[in-house]
């Protein structure tokens, strides 16, 4: 009996062409050429053997993503590469893929998370300009949650340490990130004369080269620290960072611009500056929307590719086995051995087939949640408050407010939604972070009182249930919010004979039939718990307030 072997082929030199190609689109920033050639390349490699162009591939389509907002895809290519760091000598590609997974979960809100990356970025045998960026990305971190004086530890050391780099140009870049971060630590800290002069060396730094990297950043600090002591300097800092960004075309950025200036100009380009602020808005969403459409398309295309190529390979299998059989009749039994695995191979096939086609339903049928919910809770707001800039007098204080009021409330509905399909920490941080989340929702009007929280042993509680539990209590928060008003809400937590059970109780009278508010409302937070096998109960809605039970085994 003869067995045909078949000859591996080697693509190396194929995925390099590709790969080259790719670099030369990501470079002139044509990244949807890029990524059609990286995703090319990556179908060509075989990551036991093209390993270290396999995760190249994955690191490079993962920063473009991230640079394009999809932080979620970022994330899902750069975890692809994890497993395969292990085999790569150089620590060069484990920083680069450590390093985006971190800033991918600094955009998410996620600065617990982003920390243990950076963290690890520095453990990392690498060069010191990869360990100078990592340090201050980490400060950065810091510095979004507050903890000001961390952070000045860490950048203050980075002041000796220029040059780290043969290029001048990336250490003068990286130099006005830090003593500007540092300035902005110092302002926090109180201590002004130093503040400033960090703040202004960065911004005569970035004003002189070519790039210009973080100058809009720079603009901000100077406006947060003149806008008290001297509002006039804030607003030509203001309208200095709006030009730049006019120049550079950079969306985020003019975003960040024109928000400042709304809120520190008075003249006659106010209307003019909101409109541009809520189109450019508008058209964030819109991108937002388009690039997850794109995701999707991407992901089917390399399926059918994926489907097309494995034919292609059992074709010539086949016509191999034909041609053996010609030549010598003795393998016939061979052959219908063959024949009876090709079957049983084909239905293998078809079943991971469906599965995989329900896999991508289910990324759409998600992804076309959030799209619809960015476009049913958002596009009113933006509708409304376009007319109301349209049809009254924004030099009049009291439309400024109320103008004001309404792109704050825009911005907060953004980033309430972007939080809302966030990554949730599910290890030791968790319980500081259902905390953080629920001590959202308290106002100056409505305060939240915790019962029990800390008798609940948080660590033996299995992941999907703290997610579940996490996502139940944050709709439904949001649900309240929208249809109720009380001024105090009470949230009790105990373990009753093996069974986790949350009380919500509230003072709100004027709620109105319960039935219907869980019928309209309230039903995607009743399935979630259903899933864990857990029930949500109503109590009576009398003039009490609002009584409600969440309940599900440990």
């Amino acid at each position: 009996m003869t067995t045909i072997k078949l000859k591996k082929i080697n693509n190396s030199q194929e995925i390099k062409r590709l790969s080259d190609s790719a670099d030369i689109y990501m470079d002139t920033n044509r990244k949807d050429s890029a990524i059609y050639f990286f995703n090319k390349a990556k179908k060509l490699c075989d990551p036991k053997v093209n390993t270290i162009d396999y995760v190249y591939i994955l690191s490079c389509i993962a920063e473009i993503q991230m640079n394009h907002g999809n932080f979620i895809d970022s994330e899902d290519h750069a975890n692809q590469a994890i497993p395969y760091l292990k085999y790569i000598k150089n620590p060069r590609y484990t920083w680069i893929v450590y390093n985006i997974i971190a800033i991918n979960h600094a955009n998410n809100y996620d600065d617990n998370t982003a920390i243990i990356y950076f963290k690890k970025c520095l453990a990392l045998n690498s060069s010191a300009w990869r360990r100078y960026l990592a340090t201050n990305n980490l400060a950065a971190s810091y510095m979004n949650q507050g903890k000001y004086e961390e952070a000045i530890a860490l950048l203050h050391p980075l002041l000796a340490q220029k040059p780290v780099s043969q290029y001048e140009d990336i250490d003068t870049v990286n130099y006005a990130f830090v003593i500007d971060n540092l300035g902005f630590c110092y302002f926090k800290q109180k201590e002004y004369k130093l503040a400033l002069h960090y703040m202004n060396e960065a911004l005569k730094i970035r004003l002189n080269e070519p790039t210009q990297d973080g100058l809009v950043i720079n603009y901000i600090h100077l406006i947060k620290y003149y806008e008290k002591s001297n509002p006039k300097l804030a607003t030509q800092y203001a309208k200095s960072a709006y030009a730049h960004t006019l120049k550079t075309k950079n969306a985020k950025d003019e975003i960040r611009a024109l928000s400042m200036l709304i809120r520190h100009t008075d003249d006659k380009n106010l209307k003019t500056y909101s409109k541009n602020y809520i189109r450019l808005i508008d058209s964030s969403i819109a991108t937002q929307q388009k690039i997850k459409d794109q995701s999707i398309n991407i992901k089917y295309d390399s399926k059918i590719d994926k489907d097309e190529n494995l034919q292609l390979k059992a074709d010539k299998a086949e016509d191999e086995l034909e041609l053996e059989r010609q030549k010598k009749r003795n393998i016939i039994l061979y052959v219908i051995i063959g024949f009876t695995l090709n079957v049983l191979l084909i239905l293998i096939f078809k079943l991971t087939s469906i599965g995989r086609k329900n896999k991508n339903e289910a990324i759409f049928t998600s992804e076309s949640r959030i799209s619809k919910k960015l476009h049913d809770e958002l596009a009113n707001e933006v509708h409304h408050t376009i007319l109301f800039a349209e049809h009254n007098d924004l030099d009049n204080e009291a439309n400024k407010e109320q103008f004001l009021n309404s792109l704050e409330t825009i911005y907060s509905h953004t980033r309430r939604i972007s939080k809302e399909n966030s990554i949730i920490t599910t290890d030791g941080n968790y319980e500081m972070t259902l905390k953080e989340m629920i001590s959202e929702f308290k106002t100056e009007d409505q305060n939240i009182l915790i019962h029990g929280f800390d008798g609940i042993l948080w660590s033996k509680l299995e992941k999907n249930k703290k997610i579940v539990l996490y996502r139940v209590l944050q709709e439904f928060f949001v649900n309240v919010k929208k249809h109720s008003n009380p001024t105090l809400i009470s949230l009790t937590f105990k373990i009753v004979d093996k069974y986790v059970i949350i009380n919500y109780i509230d003072n709100d009278t004027e709620s109105g039939n319960e039935n219907l508010f869980l019928k309209n409302e309230l039903q995607n937070v009743e399935s979630r718990i259903k899933t864990i096998n857990g029930t949500l109960i109503f109590g009576p809605n009398s003039q009490s307030g609002l009584k409600v039970s969440f309940s599900f085994p440990l």
